[in-house]
């Protein structure tokens, strides 16, 4: 998991990402992981806002997808 801090999943943290592949993570208003994935940062979150039940968010930029996809994996939970 990212060592970063929670940001709340709404519409003005989503304007502050990137619009830049990266590796994000979601969480519930807890802090526990919910989901993860990769892509287009600000698309991705767009979406999670729009469909998912996260109330929390953080991520990486990465300078690619396959960049994202390796931080995806340096980070993966299990």
């Amino acid at each position: 998991m990212l060592r970063k801090r929670w940001e709340p999943l709404e519409k003005r943290t989503i304007g502050n990402a990137p619009e830049a592949y990266g590796y994000y993570e979601l969480g519930d208003a807890d802090g526990e992981l919910v989901g993860r994935g990769v892509g287009v940062l600000r698309d991705e979150l767009k979406e999670a806002l729009a469909y998912g039940d996260a109330e929390r968010v953080r991520w990486e930029r990465a300078t690619s997808l396959d960049h994202a996809e390796r931080i995806a994996a340096e980070h993966d939970p299990e």
